[in-house]
């Protein structure tokens, strides 16, 4: 199905179009930075019983509000503001140590997490995930065979691109035990 073709049959079964749309999230506060996808999908599912690939769409059509057009790197800073902050630095100790223990990361920051990736034949391959809130930075580990232990739990449904998830509750939880994993992860991607 072609994008227009998503576009036309939410027409066909709302009467509403992507301008209609846009001016109904407006209204709603949906049209900010701090909105993520999975709140548009779940109201336009809520409301207009919309299945998920009809309501990405109009998240698509939405794309072009304030913070859409943020920079990866303003997309990274607004990780770290207000409370926050105070996880930077682990951040920063976190990805240098994962560049030492396994090699080149880039980082793809969205509007709620930091996609840690390398860099394969065919194009990038995720590591980990991070991200931080004012009382913990979590890191989701992508290590398929692993057995999930009482500090590295199954992701379960916190994030399904990761297989593992340790939640860091204080800046200094960065030991050999979460590098070992980190290591793993990066020679498995």
């Amino acid at each position: 199905m072609t994008f227009q073709a998503y576009l036309d049959t939410i027409k066909a079964k709302t009467g509403l179009g992507p301008d209609d749309f846009r001016r109904l999230a407006g209204e709603k506060g949906y049209l900010t930075a701090a909105t993520r996808p999975g709140d548009i999908i779940a109201w336009l599912q809520e409301d207009y019983g919309l299945g998920t690939g009809h309501a990405m769409a109009i998240v698509s059509v939405l794309g072009k509000h304030e913070g859409a057009g943020l920079s990866a790197g303003q997309k990274l800073e607004a990780q770290f503001t207000g409370t926050k902050a105070r996880w930077r630095s682990t951040f920063d100790l976190l990805l240098s140590t994962l560049i030492e223990v396994g090699g080149p990361v880039s980082l793809a920051p969205t509007n709620s997490y930091i996609s840690l990736t390398k860099p394969t034949r065919t194009g990038r391959a995720k590591v980990a995930i991070v991200a931080v809130t004012g009382d913990r930075m979590d890191v989701g580990i992508k290590l398929k065979d692993a057995a999930p232990t009482d500090r590295f739990a199954a992701s379960g449904s916190w994030n399904s691109m990761v297989t593992h998830r340790v939640r860091l509750t204080e800046p200094d939880l960065i030991d050999d035990e979460l590098v070992d994993w980190l290591r793993r992860a990066y020679a498995a991607a």
